[in-house]
């Protein structure tokens, strides 16, 4: 049964959500801050952590910014009132997987957190098959019937990560991030030009193709048909 952390201050929204996460089959633990969730953490890690942004002592963006250092794969949904394209922008660049805007709909939170378990078991499995096409973490290979692509390791992995959560926009600094380490000299246009070439070579695979998101960074789409 997975486990998830539900970070919350209000204790009615905390409560909601941890009852409504239980009644459909996950396990819960629930914390009022960063700091709080922390240190649950260190007895019990969770699958998925939910956070509200806005909360006292440590707040979402400085817990997922914390979160990131110690497990870059641990899936996080940021949850907040504030929508605007900056708040997304900076949620995206501390690390977070997914994020909510308030009023919260419970089965959309829901979708999202399956979503969001099944790309973690996807990345944990070392391989994931798009229509006909398999990528292979183990070998850095792409492959389609008898077609087969051996990428270097940065393309691959930006290749692994965009096809993991497909139409899940991802950030070129959330990118660079995970895929280039946080410490990195290189700037976001290093982002542009990985992409650039996984375009060019992976012409020849139709099940999925690289979309720009203007404004925010790529995501993948499976094809259709």
């Amino acid at each position: 049964m997975f486990q998830i952390m539900v970070v919350e201050d209000d204790p009615a929204l905390q409560k909601m959500i941890g009852t409504f996460l239980t009644l459909n089959g996950y396990q819960t633990m629930l914390a009022s801050n960063g700091e709080e969730a922390l240190t649950l953490m260190e007895h019990i890690m969770p699958d998925l952590v939910v956070a509200d942004v806005m909360m006292p002592v440590m707040d979402g963006w400085e817990l997922t910014e914390e979160l990131r250092r110690s497990d870059p794969m641990l899936p996080i949904i940021l949850v907040t009132a504030r929508d605007s394209l900056e708040d997304k922008r900076r949620g995206f660049g501390a690390g977070a997987d997914d994020y909510l805007t308030k009023p919260v709909d419970l089965n959309e939170l829901l979708l999202h957190i399956s979503a969001l378990l099944r790309r973690a078991q996807v990345m944990s499995s070392h391989q994931l098959t798009v229509g006909e096409t398999v990528l292979d973490y183990d070998r850095l290979t792409v492959t389609r019937g008898d077609q087969e692509l051996t990428l270097p390791k940065k393309e691959f992995y930006l290749l692994f990560k965009l096809l993991s959560s497909p139409r899940q926009i991802f950030t070129r600094t959330q990118l660079m991030d995970e895929i280039w380490g946080m410490d990195t000299q290189s700037d976001e246009r290093t982002v542009d030009v990985h992409i650039k070439r996984l375009r060019e070579k992976c012409e020849a695979f139709p099940d999925f193709t690289i979309v720009t998101v203007r404004g925010l960074g790529y995501k993948a789409e499976k094809s259709h048909g």
